[in-house]
């Protein structure tokens, strides 16, 4: 912890989120209550500062102003608060059992303790169970183990992998942030699975009579085979195609962009740098760059000619002569003699018959030979009642003789 007054920072609140809730962990059995725990980083930094300096002593120890003189960057009510407790659970203890005793002296099994708690905080109680494999492997070894020390042994690591996989099990079903959290209990599976495999092979093999204490060791290590890999398949999918595991998922941005303030939100972006905006370019310009630019397929080829000559227009090119001769009956039969019509006018009929005659008037402004005109005005009227329904007012016209 700084001594300092600044802000601290999340990481700093992660790492001491992490201290305290190895040593709930570890003490929670041991606590009479759920306040005999501690419950602040700040605490246990009281601790580590002590132990330390009691290390640098020497035997003389340390007397009560040296210890807070050490402490002074801390509030003198916690260090007040550290001290008694520590004086009262023999993590320091006087020199001399003896009234008004001004040195202290600090107990090996707080250190030792300190330093274990540190090494299960690094990979969750990994390093602990390979030297708990390894020390078993050579005890089994040793000629001077009895079937009774191999049985409490084998009864004791398979209470322990069952523990093991229930909590992977529940941690695989659980949120994936607390899975993230606990990613280190899921490192050197493969290792600790071969060790206890060997392990279980060398005491059923010396006393074959503990085959039922070697028969639920097996499914207990089998269990926790499956459970780290099941946990490990969900830790792996939430990581995506990064496999960064430091990334969060995107439920926690979501509950935090839902939950957060104003301030908040607006602190999540500061210190970045983003990029400024593209300059304003001319069209003209972006179209000179674009067919200047590099193709990225190249153009079509024609299809090949024949090689034999083109025999002209077939002779059945004057059915076009009779479609268009048709259709100016019918463009003069609409007009009667006038030089334009209202659509609504010539739609007012049968929709079947409407729609037919509307198709004629479209072909006849469409070709080119004839000089008729179909002209449409802006707007849609609704007509419920009539036939079609909908239409848009427009005319029907001679465009020359």
């Amino acid at each position: 912890m700084s001594p300092t007054n600044d802000a601290a920072s999340l990481d700093d609140v992660l790492v001491g989120e992490a201290v305290l809730g190895v040593y709930r962990q570890m003490f929670a059995a041991l606590a009479r209550d759920s306040g005999a725990v501690v419950d602040d980083p700040e605490m246990v930094d009281v601790a580590e500062t002590l132990l330390a300096a009691f290390a640098d002593a020497g035997e003389e120890g340390l007397s009560r102003e040296q210890m807070r003189y050490v402490c002074r960057h801390h509030p003198a009510e916690v260090f007040e608060n550290r001290l008694r407790v520590l004086k009262g659970l023999g993590a320091i203890r006087e020199v001399f059992p003896k009234p008004n005793q001004l040195r202290y002296r600090a107990s090996f099994t707080s250190v030792v303790g300190l330093m274990f708690i540190r090494r299960m905080m690094l990979d969750g109680g990994q390093s602990e169970m390979h030297r708990l494999l390894a020390l078993e492997q050579l005890n089994v070894a040793d000629p001077r183990m009895t079937a009774e020390q191999a049985r409490a042994g084998a009864e004791g690591l398979a209470r322990a992998f069952r523990l093991w996989s229930v909590e992977l099990v529940t941690l695989t079903n659980g949120t994936i942030e607390e899975l993230r959290e606990q990613a280190p209990k899921l490192w050197g599976t493969e290792e600790i699975l071969q060790r206890a495999e060997r392990l279980h092979g060398a005491i059923l093999r010396r006393w074959p009579q503990l085959d039922r204490t070697c028969t639920d060791l097996r499914a207990a290590i089998y269990a926790y085979g499956d459970a780290s890999r099941r946990a490990a398949a969900r830790l792996s999918d939430s990581a995506g195609t990064t496999r960064n595991l430091t990334l969060l998922p995107p439920e926690t941005w979501r509950t935090f962009a839902r939950t957060a303030s104003r301030e908040e939100l607006a602190a999540v972006l500061e210190g970045f740098v983003f990029d400024a905006p593209a300059p304003w370019h001319e069209p003209a310009a972006v179209v000179t760059a674009v067919e200047d630019g590099p193709r990225t397929t190249p153009p079509r080829p024609a299809p090949p000619r024949p090689s034999v000559p083109d025999p002209g227009l077939s002779e059945d090119a004057s059915s076009d002569d009779a479609a268009a001769e048709r259709l100016r009956v019918v463009a003069e039969q609409v007009l009667r003699g006038r030089d334009r019509v209202a659509v609504e006018e010539v739609l007012d009929q049968d929709w079947t018959a409407a729609r037919r005659l509307l198709a004629d008037l479209s072909s006849a402004h469409l070709h080119p030979d004839l000089p008729y005109r179909l002209v449409w005005s802006d707007g849609l009227a609704s007509r419920p009642d009539g036939s079609p329904t909908w239409l848009s007012p427009g005319v029907f016209e001679r465009t020359g003789p």
